[in-house]
């Protein structure tokens, strides 16, 4: 297991060398989105539409900030479970998606598509929203207002905190720790 401090715009390269375990920690732009987001993003694609980002080595990060506080950039940020984006998954990782950062385990689809397209699925820890808004430097809504906290949003991170939790080369740190406490 290895550390990397990482520019967002170098995870396309990145992505497929890293490995379940590793710690990132970013810097540059990711991207908000959570399941009501995801449809409206497929949807764009059903009607050719252009989507709000270019997602050609782009990281989407599966939370719903809350409200700032005042003299704050962004309320708390703590990620979501990400298996209710796994029907959708597949489709924005093929589409050029590099990076997905949310809480919990991910489907065999989503993983297949991982392995396809050489990307990387990455966990933030729960709970720790509050902590993690400290790494947010700037956010700015950039689509989908009407959604509220489930927006998408354009973040600008320092120093944003991962661990890689499944790689392209089948790679599970869910896997591995199930398989560990069974024997």
């Amino acid at each position: 297991m290895a550390h990397y401090d990482l520019k967002t715009e170098e995870l396309k390269e990145m992505a497929p060398r890293l490995r379940a375990g590793d710690t990132v920690s970013l810097t540059g732009t990711i991207y908000t989105a959570r399941d009501a987001a995801h449809k409206k993003m497929i949807a764009a694609m059903d009607a050719g539409e252009s989507l709000p980002f270019d997602l050609a080595g782009a990281t989407i990060y599966y939370a719903g900030p809350t409200p700032a506080k005042p003299g704050q950039v962004i309320g708390s940020i703590g990620p979501t479970t990400s298996g209710r984006m796994d029907p959708f998954a597949p489709r924005l990782l093929d589409a050029g998606l590099c990076c997905m950062i949310g809480k919990g385990a991910r489907s065999k689809e989503v993983q297949q598509a991982m392995a396809r397209n050489g990307a990387v699925y990455m966990v933030a820890i729960g709970g720790a929203g509050a902590a993690k808004a400290a790494s947010i430097k700037n956010v700015e809504v950039i689509a989908y207002d009407e959604l509220g906290c489930e927006s998408v949003k354009r973040l600008t991170v320092e120093n944003f905190s991962a661990i890689v939790s499944q790689d392209c080369a089948g790679g599970d740190l869910y896997a591995q720790g199930v398989a560990k406490y069974k024997k």
